[in-house]
């Protein structure tokens, strides 16, 4: 009996998780899939659990996605890789051997060394971030009966836009559970270039732009942040008094991969070939890898496919394929049922955006499961749930 070629997948996100499932269907190949969680993080619908929606949205078990597939699955944290032994170290002492690797590790959170923000803001990349976020929310307004003055989030990329606008609607929704007087909400959106949505066209931005100034946002552009104490935050010179700080702002690459002597661009991506390839039967996908339109969830499922066909095609005796860059759709929420759609030269604003959004998700959900799970999945998005009882209750079931 021929000898399955080893395939190690490291990362459980969009690239890795698509990759595994791809490779799963081939005789010829035995996959292993290293993960730091024992989730994968559906990142599009993060802003939503932050807001008051289901966790389960925003957060499918591996186990699940897998429970049919001949794919191990192991939740463990990659830190060393040795090229000769051709071997993966994890944080725990486990090695893992390979015959091809395809890396899909995902981003860190990137502070660019602002004095204090790390210490005292929120960020909404995971589940437990969430619900720190959450929690701090329910005790501002609800145990110590003082909503803040300015509640701030830095960043205006896509997950700045959409909780901020959001956010309004579910502090509210907080008040009158609640039954707590009500009074103005500010919300303050932060942005160092002078636009929003700055790698978008200008006309998106300025849709979006006249959208969250009609939701009452205000919107502080050409603004360098300088740095945050407990009580206020420090832009361009200037404080304002807030203790609700949202990062959004910068992402960095794995360190894994400058750790690891990686070839980097200066913005730390990998170089990598025509076939997605860093080194020999090492492969770098999603939002590690300098391609177009990296950073992208659309671009991390395209990767993944896109690897798992050319190992596929070699298994059974076929040439790689060349990678095909593929533009991503992109469709940003404003506040509710309100969306911005940029597709090659078309446009699209308010609710007919909103709607292809949410086609767009439950597509999302069918690139990872079958239509019998994605569908359950997709409705959970009109869900509401939070840890505090009193709105729970509230909620209409």
């Amino acid at each position: 009996m021929t000898k399955k070629e080893q395939v190690l997948i490291v990362g459980g996100g969009f690239g890795g998780v698509k990759a595994a499932l791809e490779l799963a269907s081939s005789p010829h190949l035995q996959v292993t899939l290293l993960s730091d969680d024992t989730e994968m993080r559906y990142y599009p619908t993060l802003y939503k659990t932050a807001t008051g929606g289901k966790r389960a949205n925003s957060s499918i078990p591996l186990s699940r996605l897998f429970e049919d597939k001949p794919v191990r699955v192991v939740k463990a944290i990659a830190t060393k890789l040795d090229r000769k032994a051709k071997t993966i170290t994890t944080s725990d002492g486990q090695a893992f051997e390979y015959d091809s690797l395809i890396l899909s590790l995902g981003v860190v959170t990137n502070y660019f060394g602002i004095e204090g923000i790390k210490e005292h803001s929120y960020t909404i990349k995971n589940q437990d971030e969430v619900a720190r976020f959450k929690a701090h929310l329910h005790k501002q307004l609800v145990a110590d009966n003082r909503p803040d003055l300015n509640y701030v989030i830095i960043g205006a990329g896509p997950t700045g836009i959409e909780l901020s606008g959001a956010l309004p609607d579910y502090l509210r929704r907080i008040i009158e559970h609640h039954g707590l007087p009500q009074r103005k909400i500010h919300i303050d959106l932060i942005e160092a270039a002078p636009r929003l949505l700055p790698r978008l066209p200008k006309d998106t931005s300025r849709a979006v732009r006249r959208r969250l100034k009609h939701l009452g946002i205000r919107l502080y552009l050409n603004s360098v942040v300088q740095g945050q104490t407990a009580d206020e935050l420090t832009i361009n010179g200037k404080p304002i008094r807030s203790h609700t700080v949202v990062w959004t702002a910068g992402v960095t690459n794995n360190p894994f991969f400058s750790d690891n002597n990686f070839s980097l661009t200066n913005r730390g991506k990998v170089l990598v070939d025509v076939y997605l390839q860093a080194e020999e039967n090492i492969y770098v996908i999603g939002d590690n890898a300098n391609t177009p339109f990296s950073g992208m969830a659309q671009t991390a499922l395209h990767d993944g496919e896109f690897i798992a066909r050319n190992l596929k095609r070699r298994a059974v005796g076929k040439d790689f394929i060349s990678y095909d860059v593929k533009k991503p759709v992109t469709v940003i929420p404003a506040g509710p049922r309100w969306a911005a759609v940029c597709w090659g030269k078309v446009r699209i604003y308010g609710w007919l955006g909103y709607v292809l959004r949410e086609g767009a998700d439950l597509m999302g959900f069918h690139d990872l499961e079958p239509w019998h799970r994605a569908i359950p999945q997709w409705f959970s998005e009109f869900d509401r749930q939070d840890d505090c009882v009193v709105c729970t209750i509230a909620e209409p079931s």
